[in-house]
């Protein structure tokens, strides 16, 4: 049978046994493409039973794919799943949604515990080592990956060693998305902060982003900034942008130690109570929707967000660009994290499901031109290098810092949706809204951080 016929019978005997066509429907049409009912009904019997795959995946092998995605990134996201589908429906795809932050690794470390877990997990870089630390992932096999193109090479050097423990690969990159500046075309323009090409001129140093955002301020006749303070780990993401640019760090290497340098972690939030108490260019009490809703209506000129906030503001229409969050110390930090493909640790390896496993991470890394819509960061260098992405505006504006973010510090209680985001949040949002000075919001942060670094790792 030439292969053509035979993809399409395969694909047909995918679609009956997933209850999409009926098993009368399957024989008209296989005895249209040629093949006689007896034939078509071995064809059948032979795919149920496991049999060969266009991919070399034995046909209805299982799959089950776990992430965190939802809003944009969800649809982005289910996209990208049927893009696989439809290219290996020799693979039963069961994709689940569960809700983000805490709830999800949670329910992912017990499920590997258990023995019960996916075969594929989206984890973010800053929680996968107390993960993989706690024998709770399956390393990678770089020679598999490599037979799906998937090398070191086509990938940044410090997002692909982030992966590593021990010398072993536990996560493969999708994406970077890092924390940047959001600026309004027409009021920047009206402050004169434009050049002769419409983009955003350069702004370095703290007194000059500041004159800046007083500019806009004149504009807008409300505020400069606006970025989420109530209740948000923005305030985290703002301190340890600016303080990273310093050259601070707040843990040792290892994560058992308290390591702040006192004078740059001022240095920042004095700089950050400037922005709502001293200057008054940023609104000092507003939560993330009303951050959102000040710069998407144009009230204020400047936006402090993760770049996942892009198709927010392309649907409201609001005039505007993005750039790299503005280097105010000198050192062009910002912070930012990466979604990850992990292979939770399986009791006993399927190895069809494991060959599956590794196409997969493969065709949606080869497929995240799609993501890239989103706002992240290609990590996948085929596409994040292409002609295509550097085309797609504003997000591909940024993608020049993947090479020079910081992520949270490695610990147990660390990374992205944790409770260390939350605690050390809480102090410097204090600190915004004039409740503490900079110098009691760092002590209560540094007491925080050590409270969480005196507790024992559950895992």
């Amino acid at each position: 049978m030439i292969p053509e016929k035979h993809g399409a019978l395969e694909e047909l005997a995918a679609k009956m046994r997933a209850g999409r066509i009926s098993r009368r429907a399957f024989l008209e049409r296989s005895v249209a493409l040629g093949l006689s009912s007896s034939a078509a009904l071995t064809l059948l019997e032979a795919c149920a039973s496991g049999g060969p795959s266009a991919s070399g995946i034995p046909t209805g092998t299982h799959l089950v794919y776990w992430n965190l995605f939802g809003g944009g990134d969800g649809v982005r996201m289910v996209q990208m799943q049927d893009d696989f589908q439809k290219a290996h429906p020799e693979i039963n795809l069961e994709a689940i949604t569960l809700a983000w932050g805490e709830p999800y690794y949670t329910k992912l470390a017990m499920a590997a515990a258990g023995g019960r877990p996916p075969d594929v997990a989206i984890s973010h870089m800053t929680r996968m080592p107390p993960f993989a630390q706690g024998d709770l992932l399956d390393p990678f096999d770089l020679n598999a990956l490599a037979k799906y193109d998937i090398t070191a090479s086509d990938f940044l050097a410090p997002i692909w060693q982030r992966g590593h423990i021990n010398g072993q690969l536990y996560a493969v990159p999708l994406d970077t998305h890092p924390f940047v500046m959001y600026y309004n075309t027409e009021i920047a323009k009206k402050a004169g902060l434009l050049d002769a090409s419409g983009n955003l001129l350069p702004i370095n140093g703290p007194d000059a982003f500041i004159n800046a955002l007083k500019k806009a301020q004149q504009v807008t006749g409300g505020y400069g900034l606006a970025f989420a303070i109530n209740g948000d780990v923005t305030n985290w993401r703002v301190f340890y942008s600016l303080y990273s640019q310093l050259g601070g760090q707040v843990l040792s290497p290892d994560g058992k130690q308290l390591v702040i340098d006192d004078n740059k972690a001022l240095q920042a939030l004095s700089f950050m109570d400037d922005l709502t108490q001293k200057s008054k260019v940023a609104p000092a009490t507003i939560d993330y929707g009303g951050a959102i809703a000040l710069f998407a209506s144009g009230k204020c000129g400047f936006f402090w967000q993760g770049e996942w906030e892009v198709t927010t503001f392309q649907t409201a229409n609001t005039p505007f660009n993005m750039v790299p969050f503005p280097n105010i110390f000198g050192g062009g930090q910002c912070q930012a994290d990466s979604h990850t493909f992990v292979l939770p640790r399986q009791a006993s390896v399927d190895p069809a499901r494991r060959e599956a496993s590794y196409l997969f991470i493969s065709s949606l890394l080869k497929d995240s031109f799609v993501w890239a819509h989103g706002g992240h960061i290609p990590a996948y260098l085929p596409i994040a290098t292409s002609q295509e992405y550097k085309n797609l505006k504003p997000q591909s504006n940024y993608a020049g810092v993947a090479a020079n973010v910081v992520v949270d510090p490695t610990a147990w209680f660390s990374g992205s949706g944790s409770e260390f985001e939350s605690v050390v949040s809480a102090p410097i949002q204090a600190s915004f809204q004039g409740q503490l000075t900079p110098q009691q919001a760092l002590a209560q942060l540094k007491a925080s951080v050590q409270k969480l670094l005196n507790t024992p790792s559950p895992v």
